[in-house]
């Protein structure tokens, strides 16, 4: 039997759309703590308040834009959010004042958690629920073609053009990919459907059909403005395993160029973002096609060990770089594709498990709930690794973030699997 159609007109623009937005992200992402320093002359310790306050009102924004994409048409909204990403990347230039830019990047994440939401939504709506793991897959690869290309070359830019060029590149390419969003062509949102021909569908089905019906459309009666509208209840426990495994995937994201001036490594950072992003590339396209058969908390599982090891080796090259330079850098380099590894086996799974404990018109809520998670921990790790880079090195953040990941670990074997078993729709 042939497989349902993927590569649609609309899920290949979605796909770019996503990959441009995300370039932009990341081309600023290490260069964003050069940018304070230099501009501002931040200390090493508010550099992760700073920075974290765009994480913060991301998540803030998360879960409404989760209920408002569930009640209110998608694609209008996401196009909204992608267009003011774009007009903040221009004010950037504007701003000449630390305030002001503190208050542009909180609106930026703003935006930003309403594009993800809107995109990833979006995405789940177009493609053919039989290949979902293996279209989320690829939909998240284009985020690491971005995490890829982007760093390195916002690192290859620093100090060859200014800051302000630079943001004009970021804006730049969000212009085209809003081109391409507007190309998309969505679906009719699943759970709106008429409620006369619902009733009568309805008569013809036994009991069981109909509490079948209800469970995956989501059509019970529950208050409009109850918990449950913003965050995906269902969803929590998977949310505190989540969050763990980001703390120290923050610390990494955004200072791992420090950490490696700080030990003495003079290596192309850049070159980190490119290794990390090829390792979770080939690892999503496998999971994904993994999880279509099934092996959703398998995957996760599989997930963890790789990614414990890389963080525990990172925080171990500060003690190798004194003794060999050439081992410490191998190591270093190792660890990109560790996590890589592991997070690209584990995000399309984790993608799924959120989306098989909701029902069809809860879509958008569940993806927020998963990426409110995702940036909890990343402003936690944000924040903190600065601070305990102040008080002690860079070293002891990725030491931490092992302890993290294997805390995490066990609280998914012990409590979420039982739970998603329990609770999954579909």
């Amino acid at each position: 039997m042939p497989k349902d159609r993927l590569f649609t007109s609309s899920y290949i623009c979605i796909l770019a759309a996503n990959f441009l937005m995300f370039f932009g992200f990341w081309l600023l992402i290490p260069v964003l703590p050069f940018y304070l320093k230099e501009t501002y002359n931040c200390p090493t310790a508010a550099l992760g308040t700073i920075l974290s306050c765009y994480t913060v009102s991301c998540l803030c924004v998360r879960p409404f834009s989760g209920f408002l994409m569930d009640k209110l048409p998608r694609k209008p909204i996401y196009i909204f959010c992608y267009a003011m990403c774009i007009s903040i990347f221009g004010s950037y230039i504007a701003v000449k004042t630390l305030f002001l830019f503190i208050i542009l990047r909180a609106l930026h994440g703003v935006a930003f958690g309403g594009v993800t939401v809107g995109g990833n939504t979006l995405c789940v709506d177009i493609m053919p629920s039989s290949r979902r793991g293996e279209g989320l897959g690829y939909y998240g690869l284009t985020n690491n073609i971005a995490m890829a290309l982007g760093p390195m070359t916002g690192l290859f830019l620093h100090g060859k053009i200014s800051y302000d060029n630079i943001f004009i590149v970021g804006m730049t390419t969000s212009v085209i990919g809003l081109a391409c969003a507007s190309a998309v062509k969505t679906k009719k949102k699943a759970g709106n459907n008429n409620p006369a021909s619902s009733r009568l569908a309805l008569t013809k089905t036994c009991d069981s059909c109909e509490n079948t019906n209800k469970r995956l459309s989501g059509t019970h009666n529950s208050p409009i403005l109850s918990l449950d509208r913003f965050v995906l209840i269902k969803g929590i426990p998977v949310s505190l395993s989540l969050l763990l495994l980001s703390i120290p995937y923050g610390a990494t994201t955004n200072f791992v160029a420090m950490y490696a001036n700080e030990i003495g490594l003079d290596v192309p950072t850049g070159f980190f973002f490119t290794l990390m992003a090829f390792g979770m590339g080939v690892s999503r396209i496998i999971a994904g096609k993994h999880v279509d058969r099934g092996y959703i908390t398998q995957c996760i599982h599989w997930g963890y060990y790789p990614v414990i090891l890389a963080f525990l080796l990172l925080g171990l090259c500060r003690f190798i770089t004194p003794t060999s330079i050439y081992t410490a850098t191998a190591i270093f380099f190792s660890v990109p594709l560790l996590l890589g590894t592991g997070f690209g086996v584990m995000f399309p799974a984790m993608n799924s498990l959120y989306i098989n404990l909701a029902p069809n018109n809860r879509r958008a809520t569940a993806t927020s709930t998963y990426l409110t998670a995702w940036d909890v921990g990343i402003g936690i790790g944000v924040v903190s690794s600065g601070v305990i880079a102040q008080m002690f090195t860079f070293y002891m953040v990725y030491i931490n973030g092992a302890v993290l990941c294997i805390v995490s670990l066990l609280f998914f074997l012990k409590i979420v699997v039982p739970h998603y078993n329990r609770n999954k729709l579909r």
